[in-house]
C-alpha cells in the first residue's frame, strides 16, 4: 500500500487520510468529463423562490430585457432557461484542478469554466469548483446563467444590415490580463485567440479586432477580462443614447398587488 499512493497521485505519497476513501486522490477525473453535464433530467416543476421568479412563471414580464432595464437581481436559473429555452448552448473552456495542503496532504478539487450564450446579445461566463468533475460542470453551467448579461452591438461604418461589431473601443481587466475589442469591418471574422472568440461568437459579434496584454495563459482571467469587456459595451453612453427616458414603474411595483398575496409554497416536498 505504501509502494502504491506515490503511483496513483504522485503527490508526495499520500493515501488517503483518515479512511476517507481516497479523498482528494484526483477523484471522479476520468468520469464525468463528458457525460452528466446537465444532470438528470428534470422531471421536477419549476416552483419559483423569488418575487422576481414568480412573476416570470406567471408571465407577468414578457421579456428578459424588462428585468435588465430595471437592474433587477436575478437569483434563480430557470429564469434564464424560461426565456432564452433551447437556443442557449453551453460550452466548457476548460477543466483544471486545484490544491489545497491539509496535514493529511493535499486535497484535490476541479475548477470548471463554463461560457454561456444564445449567439444573439446574451453571453455569460461561470466558474465553480468541486470534488467530482461533473458537479463543477453543472454548478458553472447554472452560475453562468445567473450572470447572463446583454451584449450591445453596432457598426463599423454605415448603418447597413444588422449590427455585427462592438459600437466602440472597450476594455476588461482581471488580474494582469487585459482585453480590449475594437469594432472591425464587416466581413473581417473574430481576429482573437481561442478564449475570446469563444465567448464573443457566443455573444453574437460577427466581425471584431482583438488585443491582449498580460499573462493570456492563465485561462481563467483571461476569459474574465473578455466578459468584462463584453458587459461594458452597455457601460458607455453613446450620442444615440442620449434621447429623454420614458420611466416606467418598476415589475415590483407594477404588481404588487400580485406579490402581496403570497407565494403557493409546496406542501409535498415538505412531507
Amino acid at each position: 500500500m505504501a509502494d502504491a499512493a506515490p503511483a496513483e497521485g504522485g503527490r508526495g505519497g499520500f493515501r488517503g487520510g483518515f479512511g476517507r476513501g481516497g479523498r482528494g486522490r484526483g477523484r471522479g477525473r476520468g468520469r464525468g468529463r463528458g457525460r452528466g453535464r446537465g444532470g438528470k433530467p428534470e422531471d421536477k416543476e419549476w416552483v419559483p423562490v423569488t418575487k422576481l421568479g414568480r412573476l416570470v412563471k406567471e408571465l407577468k414580464i414578457k421579456r428578459l430585457e424588462d428585468i435588465y432595464l430595471f437592474s433587477l437581481p436575478i437569483k434563480e436559473c430557470e429564469i434564464i432557461d424560461h426565456f432564452l429555452g433551447s437556443a442557449l448552448k453551453d460550452e466548457v473552456l476548460k477543466i483544471m484542478p486545484v490544491q489545497k495542503q491539509t496535514r493529511a496532504g493535499q486535497r484535490t478539487r476541479f475548477k470548471a469554466f463554463v461560457a454561456v450564450g444564445d449567439s444573439n446579445g446574451h453571453v455569460g461566463l461561470g466558474v465553480k469548483c468541486s470534488k467530482e468533475v461533473a458537479t463543477a460542470i453543472r454548478g458553472a453551467i447554472i452560475n453562468a446563467k445567473l450572470s447572463v448579461v446583454p451584449v450591445r452591438r453596432g457598426y463599423w461604418g454605415n448603418r447597413i444590415g444588422l449590427p455585427h461589431t462592438v459600437p466602440c473601443k472597450v476594455t476588461g481587466k482581471c488580474g494582469s490580463t487585459r482585453v480590449r475589442l475594437i469594432p472591425a469591418p464587416r466581413g473581417t471574422g473574430l481576429v482573437a485567440a481561442g478564449v475570446p472568440k469563444k465567448l464573443l461568437q457566443m455573444a453574437g459579434i460577427e466581425d471584431c479586432y482583438t488585443s491582449a496584454t498580460g499573462q493570456t495563459a492563465t485561462l481563467g482571467n483571461f476569459a474574465k477580462a473578455t466578459f468584462q469587456a463584453i458587459c461594458n459595451t452597455y457601460a458607455y453612453l453613446t450620442p444615440d443614447m442620449w434621447t429623454p427616458t420614458a420611466f416606467s414603474k418598476s415589475p415590483y411595483q407594477e404588481f404588487t398587488d400580485f406579490l402581496a398575496k403570497g407565494a403557493s409554497l409546496p406542501v409535498a416536498h415538505d412531507a
